[in-house]
């Protein structure tokens, strides 16, 4: 989905008031998606508390308040920067509809909350430019000290308070998200990767006569908006038409890495997957590996020409390698026919021997910010964003720039950006888990695009569903725990359940 500026926005609104819709009607519809958007990243009830400025982002909040309370059963406040009387006629209609005659007059008294508590940002809309000001800013205050002491969740409605939604900047005091839930279209600042920490993870609410067409700049990977990874499987389908995977991956020194891409492309839905390993680590390999995969050892990288396959996922924890032996596996990745993921330690070897000409249309190359400096050192201190651009258009491969707001790139065709994760991925062997995933995506048929695309939305999802689980924290979190979780984030993207 084309990522819009706040004129882009705006010129929505008015083309849907030109055909027919009321502005009341645009109201009642985004808040009733937003209240439902909110619940499915937010499926256990608890207390939500909105915090309301006086236009129709507030209006568009009180109407998903009154989901949350009325369709799922969560008990609601509200905290107002403003009287009833000083706000927009509708928000005043809305409030009026909810029915709470008597807001806080201060902060929720949240030890004594049972289930999670939810705090609204419903402050100001895109149309609000400049620094927040009194009366708005002790309810920011106060909303950042619930989230940092009370674990309280903030959850943006269309943008978070205080933050451009052209640049991403944010102003002094502006609120900090850990979900935005962008209403209509994403909105382009929000994407960039400067903005990350003010934003959160990215929700799209889609309103259909509000869409923009995709563009050529920057697009959000939504399940909403992007077709693909989608279909059933035939009733008659078979381990054949699944895709049959070889990784060449592990060493002594990391076999987890081998274990972790091996169980990607197997959760990713690949149906063989051959896990081709140093023959002295064949043994402490396969003992770390789900009973489905076939393990097999190698004297020598010259025994992989005779792989036959349709996606190879390459690098994960090979480690550093002797230079005969770099040059045997970069001569094999150079002629190898099938669609590739390189990834770690194989990028590593890249850079060292310069052999930037390596790569081909049928690669995706996943380097987190350290690999990708030394695949373009000359690209350091530029935006995520324009780096990956460059980058992308001096190879021919597809390029996912990993972070916190992954990147997916590929010469002359649109940035696209991730919009799920959690800060709980920041643990060693997710990169190795989304590789595989990756790789089973490529060996089904995806371009190299989508299975980047849709690698990285996967595992993000599925990270934040494990997270949903009482018994998991981000501090605790695994990439044992997003692979356990990946079937139902594959549900969530056929669905457009997220």
């Amino acid at each position: 989905m084309a990522a819009v500026t706040r004129s882009g926005m705006r010129a929505a609104e008015a083309s849907a008031l030109a055909a027919g819709w009321s502005e009341e009607q645009l109201i009642n519809l985004a808040g009733s998606r937003l209240g439902h958007a909110i619940t499915r990243h937010f499926p256990h009830p608890g207390t939500a508390v909105a915090y309301l400025g006086k236009g129709h982002n507030a209006a568009d909040t009180l109407v998903a308040l009154r989901v949350l309370r009325d369709d799922f059963g969560w008990k609601i406040a509200l905290r107002n920067a403003f009287t009833i009387e000083r706000c927009a006629p509708l928000t005043q209609e809305k409030w009026l509809e909810l029915g709470i005659d008597v807001p806080l007059n201060q902060g929720p008294p949240w030890q004594e909350l049972r289930g999670p508590l939810l705090l609204l940002d419903g402050l100001i809309g895109i149309g609000v430019q400049g620094e927040l000001r009194h009366p708005l800013l002790p309810l920011v205050a106060e909303m950042e000290w619930l989230r940092q002491h009370a674990a309280a969740r903030v959850a943006a409605i269309d943008l978070p308070s205080g933050i451009d939604p052209d640049t991403g900047e944010a102003t002094p005091g502006a609120v900090t998200a850990d979900v935005t839930f962008m209403i209509g279209n994403a909105k382009k600042g929000l994407l960039m990767g400067h903005a990350a920490n003010s934003v959160g993870s990215l929700a799209l609410v889609p309103l259909e006569i509000l869409t923009i067409p995709d563009s050529d700049e920057i697009e959000l990977i939504a399940p909403q908006t992007m077709e693909f990874g989608k279909s059933p499987r035939p009733y008659d389908f078979h381990k054949g038409q699944a895709g049959r995977v070889s990784i060449v991956a592990g060493s002594a020194s990391y076999p987890g890495a081998a274990a972790l891409a091996a169980t990607g492309s197997l959760r990713g839905g690949a149906g063989l997957i051959t896990l081709h390993v140093p023959e002295h680590a064949a043994a402490v390999i396969t003992a770390k590996c789900p009973p489905e995969i076939i393990v097999r050892g190698f004297a020598s990288h010259r025994e992989l020409w005779d792989i036959e396959c349709d996606a190879i996922v390459v690098g994960c924890g090979i480690g550093e390698l002797d230079a005969s032996t770099a040059t045997s596996l970069l001569d094999w990745i150079e002629n190898c026919t099938s669609p590739t993921v390189i990834d770690a330690d194989a990028l590593n070897l890249i850079a060292k021997s310069g052999r930037m000409g390596i790569f081909n249309d049928r690669h995706v190359i996943t380097p987190h910010p350290g690999e990708f400096a030394r695949l373009a050192p000359d690209l350091a201190g530029l935006p995520r964003e324009s780096a990956a651009r460059i980058f992308a258009a001096r190879i021919a491969a597809t390029l996912m720039l990993k972070g916190s707001r992954t990147l997916v790139a590929r010469y002359n065709q649109a940035l696209w950006c991730n919009a799920c994760g959690s800060p709980g991925m920041a643990t060693g062997g997710q990169g190795d888990l989304l590789a595989g995933v990756i790789g089973a995506r490529l060996a089904i048929g995806d371009t190299p695009p989508e299975a980047a695309a849709l690698g990285a939305w996967l595992c993000g999802r599925a990270a934040e569903i494990a997270l949903d689980d009482p018994s998991i924290s981000q501090e605790s979190l695994t990439p044992s725990d997003t692979a356990h979780h990946l079937g139902a984030a594959f549900q969530d993207w056929k669905c457009a359940g997220r």
